[in-house]
């Protein structure tokens, strides 16, 4: 890997012309690379600060390391035989069930990793996800912070907790941070990386300058965290105060707490890196799986998934499982990879389409894909309990209900709630956005005894509303739909354009 992207004189080129019989994949593949390389050395200029120069030219160094991988993967067409594809062993998978009891003492050489780089776009929000009142008028962050803070205090440890943030949510979260100034919690932020979109059509670069328009950049995705970490000089902090694992989740997994047991199986199987999976139901076909790939266990994303197995992929018979992104890692052994082996993550194309209709790509690499670097490196599958995602506003209705109280800010299932497993709801395109939910539910109904909820169209919901069983609530084109106050429905049907007094 070059030191700089100043200009230099060996260019691709040469060995390009050198080569007699070059297939034209190839060829082009050197010519990309040297325009690639001209851009960014052009965005390296354009900032005239040393130090902020020095840092810039790091990350586009990365990125032109990822880049090229990109070109050569395309150029051999390197895609997965699926034929060489299995389920992984069963001693790759151990059962929670199975994990020993803790000792609680390991905890003082564990720090937490939230990667909190969301925006909450897909929810109508306009800044950080970490930011959204998820109950009790308590957001993600305030959750975490609280779930740590018992924990350092039960314990009488520190546990420090680390947010890897992204251009995009930085400044928010530097913000929320400043309310926890006198907590029993040590808090430190680290930005992801900055990485420029690519034109699909030419290869180059979308910006011309290093601060042009947020919306030319890209963070690449959590598999980020590694290189972050590294430059970021968070890992030498870590590990000079005795830090020896990292627990790293996504902040909107609320179900993503410390567990002692989990630390204590990493320690005593010398295990460098453990990926918490739990069993795959309907809802959960996209999600990533752990695959047996030549003998060695990799992480298989959907996107690498080629369409023709796209079915085979989603079948919950032949992947049983799938990743949480619950990642548990030793610090001393990502410090060796990184300086000794280099950290290669499948890359992910993501496609994209900008404001005025040109088509760009995103070059990105997810974290558990990390698994296949590292010793003794398994899965533990993990109870349902611990992948509690806000994706829509689906899901955060289920968060806001009866079904969960809060312990120290952790979720815990309602002893009321007759069945193990929590009811489905669908809410339609009308809840879609965070505003909306909230002006349409007056307050959270009662669901403790709710199975399905499905609601599509222009509905309100009054206070003190009752829901159990089945309810589907369909309000057609053109129609409302108002619950009124303290109103039970159990299994009931309701369409067209019905006050409810109707019923």
């Amino acid at each position: 890997m070059a030191d700089s992207l100043m200009p230099r004189s060996d260019s691709f080129n040469a060995r390009v012309r050198g080569a007699s019989h070059i297939d034209f994949k190839t060829a082009t593949t050197g010519v990309a690379a040297k325009a690639m390389r001209n851009e960014l050395s052009a965005l390296v200029n354009t900032v005239k600060d040393p130090e902020t120069r020095k840092a810039f030219d790091t990350e586009m160094q990365s990125f032109f390391y990822l880049f090229t991988r990109y070109l050569s993967e395309r150029a051999r067409s390197q895609e997965l035989n699926w034929d060489l594809i299995q389920s992984p062993s069963e001693d790759k998978i151990v059962p929670y069930s199975k994990l020993s009891p803790a000792d609680a003492s390991n905890l003082s050489k564990l720090a937490v990793l939230k990667v909190n780089g969301g925006l909450g776009t897909s929810m109508g929000m306009t800044g950080a996800k970490s930011a959204l009142e998820v109950k009790n008028d308590m957001t993600f962050l305030d959750l975490t912070v609280r779930q740590i803070e018992h924990l350092n205090t039960t314990h009488r440890v520190d546990v420090p907790l680390i947010l890897m943030t992204s251009f995009n949510t930085h400044e928010d979260t530097l913000r929320i941070i400043k309310k926890y100034a006198n907590q029993q919690l040590r808090i430190t932020t680290f930005n992801q990386s900055r990485y420029p979109r690519i034109y699909k059509e030419t290869l180059l670069p979308c910006p011309r300058t290093a601060d042009d328009d947020k919306k030319h950049w890209y963070p690449p995705g959590h598999g980020d965290l590694y290189n972050a970490l590294m430059h970021s000089g968070v890992l030498d902090q870590l590990l000079a105060e005795g830090k020896e694992y990292l627990f790293v989740s996504n902040s909107d997994n609320l179900g993503a707490v410390v567990d002692e047991k989990i630390l204590q199986h990493m320690i005593d199987s010398q295990s460098e890196f453990i990926m918490e999976v739990t069993d795959k139901t309907k809802a959960d076909i996209k999600g990533g799986t752990l695959i047996d790939y030549e003998g060695q266990i990799r992480l298989l994303e959907v996107a690498q998934v080629p369409n023709e197995h796209i079915e085979d992929f989603k079948s919950v018979r032949k992947f049983k499982i799938f990743n949480t992104n619950n990642l548990w890692i030793n610090l001393r052994a990502l410090k060796r990879v990184m300086e000794n082996e280099g950290m290669e993550l499948d890359i992910i194309v993501n496609p994209k389409t900008t404001d005025d209709g040109q088509a760009v790509i995103q070059l990105e690499t997810a974290a558990g894909a990390a698994i296949k670097h590292f010793n003794n490196a398994h899965g533990v599958n993990v109870p349902r309990s611990r992948f509690l995602p806000v994706k829509n506003c689906s899901d955060l209705l289920l968060i806001k209900s009866d079904i969960y109280s809060l312990e120290h800010g952790q979720l815990v299932i309602n002893p009321n709630r007759m069945f193990e497993t929590t009811p489905v709801i669908k809410l339609g395109d009308h809840f879609k956005k965070i505003q909306q939910f909230q002006k349409r539910f007056k307050k959270i109904p009662t669901i403790i005894e709710l199975d399905h909820l499905t609601v599509t169209g222009d509905v309100y919901f009054g206070r003190n509303v009752t829901l159990r069983g089945t309810v589907i609530i369909v309000a057609n084109e053109g129609q409302r739909i108002d619950i009124p106050d303290g109103c039970v429905l159990e299994n009931r049907l309701l369409s067209g354009n019905l006050n409810m007094i109707e019923l």
